[in-house]
């Protein structure tokens, strides 16, 4: 790559996030970890040079306009432009609340990461993601926000009644296709992507699949080509339902 290719990834000290900025990393793109903590940030850099990836730590606060806006400025001041955005960032409060039973407080903080977040830092980043010839965003989403799989008894995402979570997600989807429509006469393209249930801080390490399998899904839609999809939501077997 004779311009390096810059590649800003929410939440992407740990998990899936940060495997994701590793093979990345190791197909020569350069990484910006976007983390609320520095110190967290900086370990995850020092860890990938480990491997001779090019990183640097971005302090990041998804529900913080104030954070967004600064780190946009400083990605602006440094290199002026923007390639892809994965929107990884995301919290999980609930456990196994059943609807009637969730605190409004939950809800609301489940939006303020999932949702507000995704959609502040998606909106105050594209004029960087414009000047890209080939502009890419990845929202992380999941199964348990396609609204078709939470209604089929078959599915397995059938008995996670979790309100908040799950509708954040469906959120999610939703801002993929809204910002897909307006962006659809642009290089960029914005899809929804579910890494499937992933062992991560998030479910307590309690999923079956790999990081490593998980963001295998996330780094495909990061690097499609210009005949590519946008506007969809994709798992690793392909389209998944809405």
């Amino acid at each position: 790559m004779n311009k390096s290719k810059i590649v800003l990834i929410t939440g992407g000290n740990k998990g899936i996030g940060f495997e994701t900025a590793r093979q990345l990393g190791n197909m020569g793109y350069e990484i910006l970890i976007g983390a609320r903590s520095e110190e967290k940030g900086h370990e995850a850099v020092t860890f990938l040079e480990t491997e001779n990836i090019k990183a640097k730590t971005v302090v990041l606060d998804v529900t913080n306009p104030s954070s967004v806006l600064s780190a946009v400025e400083w990605i602006e001041q440094e290199y002026g432009y923007l390639d892809i955005l994965i929107n990884n960032a995301g919290v999980f409060f609930e456990g196994n609340t059943p609807p009637s039973e969730l605190e409004l407080s939950v809800l609301k903080n489940t939006y303020e990461t999932n949702v507000f977040g995704v959609f502040s830092v998606t909106k105050a980043i594209l004029p960087l993601l414009k000047k890209s010839s080939a502009g890419r965003i990845v929202n992380l989403s999941s199964g348990l926000g396609s609204l078709t799989l939470n209604s089929d008894p078959t599915s397995e995402f059938y008995n996670v009644n979790s309100l908040a979570y799950n509708s954040s997600k469906t959120a999610v989807n939703a801002l993929t296709v809204f910002f897909a429509k307006e962006l659809r006469d642009t290089p960029i393209k914005i899809n929804s992507v579910c890494p499937g249930f992933t062992a991560t801080d998030l479910n307590g390490n309690s999923g079956y699949r790999t990081v490593e399998q998980a963001a295998s899904s996330v780094v495909k839609l990061a690097t499609i080509n210009n005949d590519g999809p946008t506007g969809s939501f994709f798992d690793e077997n392909g389209v998944v339902p809405w």
